[in-house]
């Protein structure tokens, strides 16, 4: 397994869920592409970590898809397939659109900020050129109305589903089409500011709709 570029030293007591980002965003980025075998001493000499977080995070990466691990044999990153990753798209608008016309009636000045600061440093990545903090951004937009829905049940459930999303969403705030996402936002937002959770679930709904995989572009 080739290892990718360093993108810093990882502390030995590092949490788990950290290891899982790196090697999630790895995969994501394509240092770690469909195919390549992944082996646990390789990955924990990279993140300066021992093979155990390795392992845990090479478990929830195959249980999201984005790893394929054959017990006894080997690992690899999987291909996307996408067929899954429109029943995980489907599934995602749906939850975000939820979270949306839950929250509507309640957001506060300061929730409705923080997702106009989101969306300003959105549109800041994607002048940049930088899809992974375009990613970050737009998580940080979406997760204030999922935080604010009242159902905590809708953050657990995208955790299911959001991981094998990724790729799409790298390419896709390289493109056309992702560079859309912040005047959609401010229509979302817009109808949050009215209370109108009925719009804002509906343009929430589009804005995820739009997410597609390079091969399916325009």
């Amino acid at each position: 397994m080739p290892i990718p570029p360093v993108r810093g030293v990882h502390a030995r007591r590092l949490l788990r869920d950290e290891v899982y980002d790196s090697i999630r965003d790895a995969v994501v980025v394509g240092d770690l592409a469909p195919g390549e075998q992944l082996r646990d001493g390789e990955l924990g000499e990279w993140l300066g970590v021992s093979r155990t977080p390795v392992r845990e995070a090479l478990l929830r990466l195959a249980q999201a898809g984005l790893v394929q691990a054959n017990p006894g044999r080997t690992t690899k990153v999987a291909e996307i397939d996408p067929e899954v990753f429109a029943h995980c798209r489907e599934i995602a608008a749906e939850l975000y659109a939820l979270a949306a016309r839950r929250a509507a009636e309640g957001l506060t000045a300061e929730h409705l900020e923080r997702m106009d600061e989101a969306n300003s440093q959105l549109q800041q990545a994607l002048d940049a050129g930088d899809p992974m903090a375009a990613i970050a951004a737009d998580d940080a937009f979406h997760s204030v109305p999922v935080a604010a829905s009242g159902n905590p049940l809708i953050a657990t459930q995208l955790e299911t589903v959001t991981p094998y999303l990724r790729r799409g969403e790298y390419f896709h705030f390289g493109t056309w089409a992702g560079a859309r996402s912040p005047g959609q936002h401010e229509e979302i937002l817009e109808a949050l500011r009215a209370a109108d959770g009925e719009r804002a679930a509906a343009l929430t709904r589009d804005n995820f709709g739009g997410l597609q995989l390079p091969h399916a572009a325009e």
